[in-house]
This record gives structure tokens, sequence and C-alpha cells, in this order.
């Protein structure tokens, strides 16, 4: 069993950690949804998923009417999501927005297209850590399958540790894939909720220049 870390809980909805390295959904054996549901005790209906390498925030609802009215709010886009990320290579440009339509690649993989018919849009600031490092805070403004990860690659930048992104030998020797689902910010029922958590796995992410960055982080809704 791994070791979930529930954050918040109240009648309608949880808020649990994912680790990194960790399945979302069940394969060979079970994935992050039913060991949260095994360790609450109650069945748990996921509303969004993250990548079996990103760790961080995960809501989770108590019933199938509550996944359907945070379903809606994220199609809505009334849940404000802020991921970290940490790269080793320096990205095109330091700030700004990457938009663009995404397509199937090779192997399971996406690519960004030439085109905007639907796009993913990306919203993204960093900074430099230690020799090589560099840190990203990144507002996702959609949802898609391997939208940060993807942007990333985009801008010269792929996530530390990706090995679907990156250079395959070179990410295979850091201890893990360098994305952190940090922060979300939304409306419920009539009640505002905000939740912030700092990675707590991988060297990189807990480095004291990370650590002391995260500190004037620490609200990135006031940072976009």
């Amino acid at each position: 069993m791994t070791n979930i870390t529930i954050l918040y809980e109240n009648n309608a909805f949880i808020i649990a950690l994912k680790p990194s390295g960790v399945n979302f959904h069940s394969e060979k054996e079970a994935g992050f949804v039913v060991q949260t549901s095994q360790k609450t005790g109650i069945p748990l209906f996921p509303v969004h998923r993250l990548d079996k390498m990103t760790s961080g925030l995960v809501i989770l609802a108590k019933s199938s009417e509550v996944a359907a009215q945070f379903g809606k709010m994220f199609e809505n886009r009334e849940i404000e999501k802020y991921y970290l990320a940490i790269s080793m290579r320096k990205p095109k440009k330091k700030q700004g927005w990457v938009k663009a339509d995404m397509g199937a690649a090779r192997r399971g993989d996406y690519k960004l297209l030439p085109t905007m018919n639907n796009p993913a849009i990306t919203q993204f600031i960093s900074c430099a850590l230690r020799t090589h490092e560099r840190f990203f805070l990144i507002k996702p403004h959609t949802g898609k399958t391997h939208q940060i990860r993807v942007a990333l690659k985009s801008l010269g930048s792929p996530c530390a540790g990706d090995e679907r992104y990156a250079a395959a030998e070179e990410a295979r020797k850091e201890d893990r894939g360098y994305l952190h689902a940090y922060a979300l910010r939304f409306v419920f029922m009539g009640e505002p909720f905000s939740f912030v958590s700092p990675p707590n796995e991988g060297e990189r992410f807990v480095s004291t220049e990370c650590i002391n960055q995260l500190k004037i982080w620490n609200k990135p809704w006031e940072l976009f």
C-alpha cells in the first residue's frame, strides 16, 4: 500500500496527495484512486487525473453527483490549477504562453500542431535554481492529456525525469519525473477553497533553493 496523505475532507469530497510513480487508475496493481478508497473506507470518484510520474493534489468526490458537479466546473474552467516543474534545459522564453492544438504522435506521445481549432492553453513563469535547473510555475487553462509535459518540451525544456518527452537516458538518471500538482482554487456550493501543497519527494524539489523559491510562490494565483 502506497503512503497516501489526505489533506482535507468534508461530506462531499476529499483532497488527497498522489505520490510520484503511482498509477492513477488500477493496472496490474491497485491504483491511486482504489488505494485512497481503501484508506478512507468509502468509494471515491475521480474528477480529474494525474499522470503516473506526477505527484500532488487530487480532488476525489464522495458521490457520482458531486463528481458530475466538479466535472462541469472543470469544463467551465472554474477550477484553477497550478503545477511545478523542473527542467535541466533553458527554455526558449522565460515566461508567457503556449497555445496550440494537440494531436497524437508515436508510441502514445502527443505533440503540438500548427493549428488553433481547440487549443491547449498553458501559461507559465520560471526562474533559475541550481546549475542548469530551471524552475517553472505553470497554470494550465485547459486540461488535455500530457498538456504541460508537451508544452515544456515545445519550449526546449522538458521535465527532468520525463522518460517520454525528455532524452530517455538522461531522464532515467533522475529519481522521479519532476512535475507536481501544487495548488488548487475553486468555489464549491458557494464556499471558496484553496489548497497549496509543496512537493516532498525528489532531490531537486526538496533542495534549499527550491524551498526558498516556493516561499515567494506560496500564493500562485497572485502571480498570473
